[in-house]
């Protein structure tokens, strides 16, 4: 088993925290980043084994090399970190636009620079995206902006960083989430209706999906949606 750690990026919770989870519990060292220090490090306390937790805010990027100043060695990083943001162009609001933007791009990329030395070249990268990078909704200009532009930051950052790997995975609604579990009733039942497989995805499922593009040697470059089969309804 590999000494060096696995760092997820929005590792406090959703996604981020179930993918830490599992590689906390089979003894790696995982560090985990929120944006609150104490917040960061009392979820790192419940994941146990060696999990520690930093403060880290992706929308100030010029506080991110300083804040992961003592991670060693890093074996897998993991971008995870998300806001919800709900932005029309009719009704634009030029700061969360510019903070959702700052963070999944310049963020997602600064940390990357940061922590390039400790990266090795059998390292792999995971950006975490999303579905309204194919399907717009109202009030998803800078969402589906933003998640199409991870799209493209795997593109270079192979070329850019090769041979380490980089993968997306772009979840759609994933119906056991803290997110979307407590969801209306007849919303639930109309999104597993558009869906073929005839039930939403599961955070489980998710976390196998992010771990097969992390740990897969062959895998890289992909942009892999996790939906079952949403896109094609």
């Amino acid at each position: 088993m590999s000494n060096r750690s696995i760092v997820v990026v929005g590792g406090t919770k959703g996604l981020g925290r179930e993918l830490a989870q599992s590689y906390a519990d089979q003894g790696r060292d995982v560090v985990i980043t929120g944006r609150d220090a104490v917040a960061a490090e009392a979820v790192a306390a419940e994941l146990g084994g060696a999990t520690r937790g930093l403060g880290l805010d992706l929308a100030e990027p010029q506080t991110i090399a300083e804040g992961l100043a003592d991670v060693g060695d890093v074996e897998y990083l993991v971008l995870a970190a998300i806001e919800r943001d709900s932005n029309s162009v009719k009704g634009y609001d030029l700061a969360a636009a510019l903070r959702l933007v700052t963070l999944k791009l310049v963020g997602y990329t600064e940390v990357v620079h940061a922590l390039l030395p400790r990266l090795g070249d059998d390292a792999a990268i995971l950006m975490f995206g999303g579905l309204a990078r194919e399907r717009p909704y109202p009030g998803s200009t800078t969402v589906t902006t933003v998640n199409g532009a991870v799209t493209s930051l795997v593109r270079t950052l192979v070329i850019e960083l090769a041979p380490r790997r980089v993968n997306a995975l772009h979840p759609a609604i994933v119906g056991d989430s803290p997110q979307w579990r407590d969801m209306p009733e007849e919303r639930f039942q109309a999104l597993v209706q558009r869906t073929p497989i005839g039930r939403l995805v599961t955070m489980a499922e998710v976390v196998d999906a992010s771990r097969f593009l992390l740990e897969n040697g062959a895998i890289n470059g992909i942009n892999l949606s996790v939906d079952g089969g949403w896109l094609c309804m």
